[in-house]
């Protein structure tokens, strides 16, 4: 799947929560571990066939308007309602 500029900003949070063996030094156990990536880094997760969960945090109406295919909704100003609806292993990408 490739991955248009035109849909995502140039950065992207991805989070590797489960991934890591173990919490980075210095964050607590209770935090994931994440890192923002570019628009090319993730195009070539999904080149590789990388299983990427992939979540929109625009609002409901910029989603309808234009998403990554298989992007799930959830707007940032639900985000904490919604957290459990975020997989909680693997790689995880927010934009």
């Amino acid at each position: 799947m490739r991955v248009r500029r035109g849909v995502t900003p140039a950065l992207l949070l991805l989070l590797v929560a489960g991934l890591l063996p173990a919490a980075p030094r210095g964050a607590s156990a209770q935090q994931p571990a994440f890192e923002v990536i570019k628009v090319a880094q993730l195009d070539s997760l999904l080149r590789k066939g990388t299983k990427v969960q992939i979540v929109d945090v625009r609002s409901r109406q910029e989603y309808l308007t234009r998403h990554i295919k298989g992007a799930t909704s959830i707007p940032l100003d639900t985000i904490d309602l919604r957290a459990g609806e975020i997989p909680r292993q693997g790689l995880v990408v927010l934009y």
